[in-house]
């Protein structure tokens, strides 16, 4: 005998089940994503208009907006020299005086839509007073009937619109729907979830129901978002609606880490201080406070009951290569095998050169895995190891290492090939994995029986990301830098100024320092004619710095030619080099003190601090200079930031405000968190108490 069916609600019915919405208008409003009743009643507005009482025309200031309310006294279309597009304009008047509309693109449906004697509500900013002038107003026809109420005399909202809708429309089908479905939306409480990031769980959401105190019931903020008593209860409404956005997202986040605590059973890998012991005496300096506090943590992981799985977070140079060292030792004292990814080749290379210098003494093996080597293929200067190269692709020939106990394998995405197997694995480590999407890292981790999980990432995350797309993890700070490291200053200029520029950088050099200059792109393109280039500007900087040496580094290169380059600009043969973004991670070289960067408004906030902490890291004083001849006052506003601040969390919050999570993030991994009302720059109490209420409900 089946179950009956849980009954739908009718908040999912379609949108067509509102009066006044039939098949024609319902295309319409499926351009918006608005599908069914629900999608309608949380179709957020995009701002709201008092009209409890509207400007006067003579009352008007320049670039201040307001609405006013004018019939027509003349329209028509205005023509210019034969060729060119034609203008229309209407003439409005209150009474106080006349307002001048323009529209430079003139539509045929115009002067059929505005005639004489018609009267109409309009909003915009004026941008002259003699005469008063607005081009391009938004514009709403006053009907006068048994809707009147809906839109005057009270704040009004103004939802996003689509080509052939009008606002008057979607207000009233607004009103429409929160009249028919009151009751539902006052039985509904939580369970209205539109656009639901946890759809998979909303049948278990459905019974989880919350009245937070200090905020309305949710079918009184949905009514208020639309239709406010003041313009303050906007806020309040929007918080409810947000809360209950991230109570779904939280839900399935504690869901997710329940569900995998209870199927999964934790490795032993605690370890014993065999090797750690010895690493620590050989290290050559002391861990910060910071750094063994974080250690503490990793190992109550790692000999807990369910598997680690944990974000290491820490500003650039702050010492988490030497703390994923430590954990690796852990897992290797207690007899597993160890995968550290790393995104690009040249991080991959360097954390090998660290690791055999640092683990060869203990007699671990430490392997590299990458796309164009295999096994190990680097020679390590320092510990002068004679190792033999290999240049066989691993996509050619997949190689499967029969790893023995304490084997510490490096690599790049080559980690995750079907034919590369890892056995006995027992920690997987992912570096700046902020490079990596979700099913790359869960790819490497099945190779494994449930391995401990350490992501770091240099990149620090703001908090509210940490408790939402990071929320499954658990989350270590280093919060303390190294002592010996020198200051970083960082400097704000613009393109006339790189003559001084090179010119210090020729100084620094003729000191023994070394530097960067980075630009955007490899190649120019047509339509970035403005946009500098690794491979046109190299010629330039290689005589603005004669005679000393310049190196060229950028993606396109081969892989032995890349190590080639970093070598000599290691050894110092190379004094200055000019890269493309792909330094941005691991390029270690504690002698560079001067980083150059153009066209600097096209790097993130984040990457700008990423490329700036490739200098700082031996005991010179450091410069990082920002080029950049950006009119715009956003794009100016980020690098202020960076000239003011060292401080990678602080420059990470502002980079939420300034581009949001979509852009910061990318879709592939801030499409889950499409949220309509929750704002994650802002709204860190709100996560903080939905993270609290879920955990209370399991």
């Amino acid at each position: 005998m089946s179950l009956p069916e849980k009954p739908v609600s009718p908040l999912a019915a379609p949108v067509t089940a509102v009066w006044g919405v039939g098949e024609e208008r319902a295309k319409l409003l499926a351009r918006l994503e608005i599908f069914t009743v629900e999608d309608l009643l949380l179709h957020k507005p995009r701002r709201y208009e008092d009209r409890r009482k509207f400007l006067a025309i003579r009352e008007l200031k320049l670039n201040e907006p307001a609405t006013v309310r004018g019939k027509i006294v003349a329209a028509g279309i205005k023509r210019f020299k034969k060729g060119t597009r034609a203008m229309f304009e209407c003439v409005f008047d209150d009474g106080t005086a006349r307002l001048h509309c323009r529209w430079w693109q003139a539509q045929p449906w115009m002067e059929d839509w505005f005639t004489v004697g018609r009267e109409f509500l309009v909003f915009g900013k004026p941008d002259s007073l003699k005469p008063r002038n607005l081009d391009h107003p938004e514009t709403e026809l006053v009907e006068p009937g048994e809707d009147e109420f809906i839109h005057v005399n009270r704040i009004v909202p103004v939802h996003p619109l689509t080509e052939g809708l009008t606002a008057r429309v979607m207000r009233t089908l607004v009103w429409r729907a929160l009249e028919k479905y009151e009751t539902e939306l006052q039985v509904a409480g939580c369970r209205l979830q539109v656009e639901n990031p946890v759809t998979a769980a909303r049948k278990e959401l459905s019974t989880f129901n919350f009245q937070p105190a200090t905020l309305p019931a949710r079918a009184n903020a949905v009514r208020m978002i639309h239709f406010p008593e003041e313009l303050t209860d906007v806020e309040i409404a929007r918080q409810r609606l947000a809360l209950d956005e991230f109570v779904a997202l939280q839900f399935q986040i504690q869901s997710r880490r329940k569900k995998f605590e209870a199927l999964s059973k934790a490795l032993p890998c605690g370890g014993d201080n065999r090797l750690m012991k010895p690493f620590l005496a050989a290290l050559g300096f002391k861990l910060t406070a910071a750094q063994t506090n974080v250690l503490r943590e990793i190992r109550a992981d790692l000999s807990g009951a369910h598997p680690m799985r944990r974000l290491l977070q820490g500003d650039v140079g702050s010492g988490k290569t030497a703390v994923a060292a430590c954990s690796a030792l852990m897992a290797l004292e207690s007899g597993f095998n160890v995968a550290l990814m790393a995104p690009t080749e040249i991080l991959a290379e360097q954390h090998y050169r660290n690791f055999v210098k640092w683990f060869e003494p203990l007699e671990v093996k430490v392997r590299l895995q990458t796309g164009s080597r295999k096994e190990a293929s680097l020679q390590v200067e320092s510990c002068k190891l004679k190792v033999e190269k290999t240049a066989v692709s691993a996509r050619k020939e997949p190689s499967t290492f029969n790893l023995q106990p304490s084997t510490l394998t490096i690599g790049t995405h080559a980690l995750l090939t079907g034919g590369f197997d890892l056995p006995k694995l027992g920690l997987v480590i992912i570096d700046e994995q902020h490079k990596f999407g979700v099913a790359q890292r869960e790819t490497l981790v099945r190779k494994g029986n449930y391995p401990h999980l350490l992501v770091m990432t240099a990149t620090p995350i703001p908090r509210s990301l940490g408790l939402t797309l990071y929320g499954d993890l658990d989350v270590s700070v280093i919060d303390e830098m190294p002592g010996g490291r020198g200051q970083i200053k960082t400097f704000v200029r613009m393109t006339d100024k790189l003559p001084k520029v090179f010119e210090f950088i020729r100084e620094k050099i003729s000191g023994g320092r070394q530097a960067y200059i980075v630009y955007p792109r490899v190649e120019v393109a047509d339509t970035d004619k403005d946009i500098k280039a690794v491979t046109k500007e190299f010629e330039n900087v290689q005589r603005a710095l004669t005679p000393f040496k310049v190196g060229l580094l950028h993606g396109r290169i081969k892989p032995v030619e890349k190590e080639a380059v970093m070598a000599e600009f290691r050894a110092n043969k190379i004094q200055a080099l000019v890269a493309t973004s792909l330094i941005e991670v691991g390029v270690d070289v504690a002698n560079a003190s001067v980083m150059l960067i153009e066209n600097a408004e096209h790097f993130g906030l984040a990457q700008l601090h990423q490329l700036r902490g490739r200098i700082g890291r031996g005991a010179h004083e450091s410069f990082c200079i920002l080029i950049s001849d950006a009119q715009h006052e956003a794009a100016q506003a980020r690098l202020k930031i960076l000239e003011a601040t060292n401080d990678g969390f602080k420059i990470a919050e502002a980079d939420l405000k300034l581009r949001g999570p979509g852009e910061l993030l990318g879709q592939q991994q801030s499409g889950a968190m499409n949220l309509r009302f929750g704002n994650l720059a802002e709204d860190l109490p709100l996560i903080r108490q939905a993270r609290e209420l879920v955990a209370k409900s399991f």
